[in-house]
């Protein structure tokens, strides 16, 4: 028996429900599952051709590349058929691991594994890389503490001079689709990586605030010649950069530069590294070192 005091809706709201009937269904299982991550994938752009290359054409995937292989891992697996819209962040690379080499997994969360892993964004890869082969010294793997001091400036000089030549030369890729849709991804802007002239202090144009902004290509261009004119003469014939006996982050940065430098399509970017001999070929020894620590899963193709 239904109780006094329970609510009923009026007959014309009932009425009105009526139109919109609520069903329910079975669940539908669907026979594609998720691949289990039995070992480290990274997940990066495309590479340069589908003739089953494992070098991204990113310079960003490029340098992590790089630097996994460089410190030692190897069999990583490499995935591209995720955009950098799925990735976190809208970043890539991802590096999607199992849980067991987490090093501060406990045993419980190990053994109940389910496959599904941990995914990681790009400056968490280093602290990763550590607990499967150990952390580097406070030199960072330099001959002493000036060698590391000036790794930075040579850090500041790739990712500065280097990356706005390497940028204003680079195709834009934009599509239909990526214009109109509401969630762009936003790639790293011209005038982020060149230093602006400061404003003026004095005169009618000090009163009107600044609008777009002007790329001096002139002096880009001559900065990145002067940038790769340097590379080389540092360089010499040493095995490593400044001097190091073992590989370190700086060599895994200029060999991503000199890579996607070495494939683009502007004759002035590749000039000034093919003339310089040695630099093409500790490119080229590099190259068959990176290379090695990698292969691709499964057959991937590109996400559209």
């Amino acid at each position: 028996m239904a109780s006094p005091f329970a609510l009923s809706l009026p007959q014309p709201l009932r009425q009105f429900f009526s139109l919109f009937p609520l069903y329910t269904h079975p669940p539908v299982d669907s026979p594609d599952k998720a691949r289990p991550v039995s070992s480290p994938t990274l997940w990066i752009h495309v590479p340069w051709g589908p003739d089953a290359d494992v070098l991204s054409s990113d310079v960003e995937c490029l340098k992590w590349q790089a630097y996994l292989a460089l410190r030692g891992l190897s069999n990583i697996n490499l995935r591209w058929d995720i955009s950098a819209e799925g990735a976190l962040d809208n970043r890539l690379p991802n590096l999607h691991i199992p849980l067991k080499t987490l090093s501060g997994a406990s045993q419980e969360v190990k053994a109940h594994d389910d496959g599904e892993g941990e995914l990681l964004p790009a400056h968490l890869i280093p602290e990763w890389v550590d607990g499967r082969v150990g952390a580097l010294d406070e030199l960072e793997g330099y001959v002493d503490e000036a060698a590391r001091d000036e790794s930075r400036a040579w850090v500041s000089l790739l990712e500065g001079n280097v990356h706005a030549a390497l940028m204003l030369h680079q195709p834009s890729s934009l599509s239909f689709l990526d214009i109109i849709s509401p969630y762009k991804i936003k790639p790293r802007s011209l005038d982020t990586v060149v230093a602006q002239p400061p404003a003026p202090l004095f005169g009618i144009s000090s009163l009107l605030p600044s609008y777009g902004t002007h790329v001096n290509i002139d002096a880009i261009e001559q900065q990145y010649k002067d940038a790769i004119a340097s590379l080389s003469e540092r360089l010499g014939t040493d095995k490593w950069f400044l001097g190091s006996s073992s590989p370190t982050a700086l060599d895994a940065l200029v060999f991503a530069y000199l890579h996607s430098i070495l494939h683009s399509k502007e004759h002035t970017l590749r000039f000034e590294v093919t003339r310089r001999v040695n630099l093409v070929a500790w490119e080229r020894r590099i190259q068959s070192q990176v290379r090695g620590g990698f292969r691709t899963a499964h057959p991937v193709q590109q996400s559209s």
